[in-house]
């Protein structure tokens, strides 16, 4: 079994990402399951074509406990028979949402939701690696396969960086490890190229190249993935050509964050950053 974590910036069609990948792996006859790490519990919606899961946190507080709930309570089955969990978290405003994390993945430990049946876990994490409940996936080594959702936005890349120091903190404890960027496309200049580099320059590679395009929103709308809503759609094939590449790839290593001067570098090399962009990821870098 293969435990791959998914992170990137809040916003950078991650859980989309995700669940297309997860489809196009059930369609290749893989067992999956996906563990939702994001308090809006998003993760799973277009595997089981519903608006949201009952998370872990939502369900133990109306039992009174986790202790009190059952792994049917809190585990769904959606397309091509995906196990869909989502961790859930506390209102907005009281307590840390990483905390759901946490209790969602020991509950799956304790309760053997983790069985020999299945080919892939994935994570689907809430943005940066800034709280160390959303690192969990890193830090407890439970993850071993990390992959960044990125594009050629300017903070999309700031953020990957964010992530791939994450990982170097963690991987001398464990064996997590970086297994490549995904690039979901924004139409930004020259962005397979941008993105290739800034791979390259992290000690890792672009896995894939997801190019834009609408017919993900049409499956959105009608909350199913696109290798469900229209299987002959390019963008399905584009899917199925980044799984194969995941079932294939053996590539995961530590990576080389770089230095915010060596990311402001391969940005004005693709011509990218103004002094304007310069400033501000200035002030971000100063904030982290």
């Amino acid at each position: 079994m293969r435990q791959c974590a998914i992170y990137g910036k809040g916003g950078i069609g991650k859980s989309t990402t995700t669940q297309n990948l997860v489809a196009a792996l059930a369609e290749a006859g893989k067992k999956v399951m996906i563990v939702g790490c994001d308090p809006k519990a998003d993760s799973t919606r277009l595997i089981l074509h519903s608006k949201a899961q009952n998370t872990v946190m939502h369900l133990a507080a109306e039992a009174g406990t986790v202790e009190d709930l059952e792994l049917e309570d809190v585990m769904q089955v959606g397309y091509g028979d995906v196990r869909c969990v989502e961790s859930g978290g506390p209102e907005p405003g009281v307590g840390c949402a990483g905390r759901g994390v946490i209790t969602a993945i020991n509950f799956l430990e304790e309760e053997g939701a983790y069985d020999d049946e299945l080919d892939f876990v994935f994570y689907d994490v809430l943005g940066d690696v800034v709280c160390g409940g959303f690192a969990m996936p890193i830090r407890e080594n439970k993850a071993q396969e990390i992959y960044i959702v990125v594009s050629g936005e300017m903070m999309a890349m700031y953020a990957a960086n964010n992530i791939a120091k994450g990982i170097v903190k963690y991987a001398n404890s464990g064996g997590v490890r970086l297994a490549g960027l995904i690039c979901n496309s924004r139409n930004t200049d020259r962005e397979d190229e941008l993105i290739e580099a800034l791979a390259a320059r992290m000690n890792t590679h672009m896995i894939h190249f997801v190019p834009r395009d609408n017919a993900v929103q049409h499956a959105e709308i009608r909350r199913m993935t696109v290798i469900e809503y229209n299987p002959k759609a390019k963008q399905a094939d584009e899917y199925r050509a980044l799984a194969q590449k995941v079932i294939e790839n053996k590539r995961l290593v530590i990576p080389t964050p770089l230095t915010m001067d060596e990311l402001e570098e391969v940005l004005m090399e693709f011509g990218i950053m103004d002094q304007e962009d310069e400033s501000i990821i200035g002030k971000k870098a100063e904030e982290a």
